[in-house]
């Protein structure tokens, strides 16, 4: 996608300084910020700290990470250090640990000379899979949203609500929960965008920073207003991303995706998970009692960032009163009941463990094997 003209991915390898570039996210949308890595510790900060966030970014910058351990040390001591010390970065999102062990399970085969650039190589194709597998999630709900819009016969927009931010910042490209906007915008479906704020860290502003960027209709809501929105009519479709998913279609993602979904149940509104395979966890069936939830730093309840337009600097400020206890769980479960669909680089299936069978059989069939 494009910033200010320019065509960009989230990261990219950098084979002068034989590191990698991120866009740190935790400027945005005040300040467009380039940083790189290029130790193993700044990967773990990076990964932790959010400057980078989004499943799919995130497990894309892990194995980055493992290349560039080989590159410093491809010895078996150091392969496994590396993996421990991204691994427990953050324990929800799934693609992580994927990541790094489709990484590890690859390099631990292969003679130490031949590491480094094994790694840097399935790197590389991990990106480009993401961005690929993004690409197909965008055709696939396209096709949602074409259908809708066949029903419109005043030619009035498809009136979409996202939640958190699955754009293309959250991945490597193209993003998943944005993904069929772009598709349907470029394919000149009239689109408007409800945008959740997506309290405490507020990144539904990211989502306003890209479809803004990509000319999108868009509107930048309270969290709480998704139901209001939804009671009169006013939101065709609801499509998030998710961190980890079940094998049954248990969607875990941002915290208060389970609520816009209840909203949307109650409204009957279609709710739509836009879902990467890798982001399936095919070893947790219940996600309500199996998905560790993370919690996060108070600060980033008690205290919120801004920018200031007549400066342009960039500020924190405390809303609560000193001293109050903050709880802060990052993410919800959202059970598969709830969920009308999983639109997937595959196809579109039902949320439960017999659609996402029909369409990965060969991912199901692995997991048979490998729990007998």
């Amino acid at each position: 996608m494009k910033v200010d003209g320019t065509p960009y991915r989230s990261l990219w390898w950098d084979a002068d300084a034989e590191a990698l570039q991120i866009i740190d996210q935790r400027w945005l949308p005040h300040d467009f910020r380039i940083e790189q890595l290029d130790s193993l510790q700044g990967f773990a900060s990076a990964i932790k700290d959010m400057h980078v966030r989004g499943a799919p970014l995130i497990g894309a910058t892990a194995a980055y990470g493992m290349a560039l351990a080989m590159r410093l040390d491809p010895g078996d001591a150091a392969l496994q250090r590396a993996w421990e010390t991204l691994h427990q970065t953050r324990p929800t999102a799934i693609n992580l640990r994927w990541a790094l062990n489709r990484c590890r399970d690859l390099l631990m085969g292969l003679p130490l000379e031949q590491r480094r650039q094994a790694a840097l190589s399935l790197a590389h194709e991990i990106a480009d899979e993401d961005v690929e597998i993004n690409r197909r999630i965008g055709q696939h709900g396209l096709q949602l949203i074409q259908e809708i819009a066949a029903r419109k016969s005043d030619g009035s927009p498809v009136r979409l609500l996202t939640h958190c931010n699955a754009g293309w910042i959250a991945t490597v490209d193209w993003g998943t929960a944005t993904s069929p906007m772009y598709h349907a915008h470029d394919a000149g479906i009239p689109l408007h965008v409800w945008v959740d704020e997506t309290r405490p860290r507020n990144q539904g502003a990211l989502t306003a920073w890209e479809l803004g960027s990509h000319g999108i209709s868009h509107s930048y809501i309270t969290d709480n207003a998704g139901g209001h929105l939804m009671q009169h009519g006013l939101v065709d479709m609801v499509i998030t991303g998710t961190d980890r998913t079940t094998r049954q279609g248990d969607v875990c993602n941002k915290i208060g995706t389970y609520l816009k979904a209840l909203a949307a149940k109650d409204n009957n509104v279609p709710f739509y998970v836009a879902l990467p395979s890798p982001t399936i966890d095919w070893t947790v069936l219940d996600g309500i009692t199996e998905i560790p939830i993370e919690d996060r730093a108070a600060e980033e309840v008690s205290h919120i960032q801004g920018g200031s337009s007549s400066k342009g600097e960039i500020s924190t400020v405390q809303v609560t009163p000193d001293g109050t206890p903050v709880s802060n769980p990052a993410f919800d479960v959202t059970p598969n009941h709830l969920v009308t669909g999983l639109i997937t680089e595959r196809g579109v299936c039902a949320a439960s463990e017999a659609g996402l069978a029909a369409l990965f059989p060969d991912m199901a069939q692995s997991f048979v094997a490998a729990k007998a």
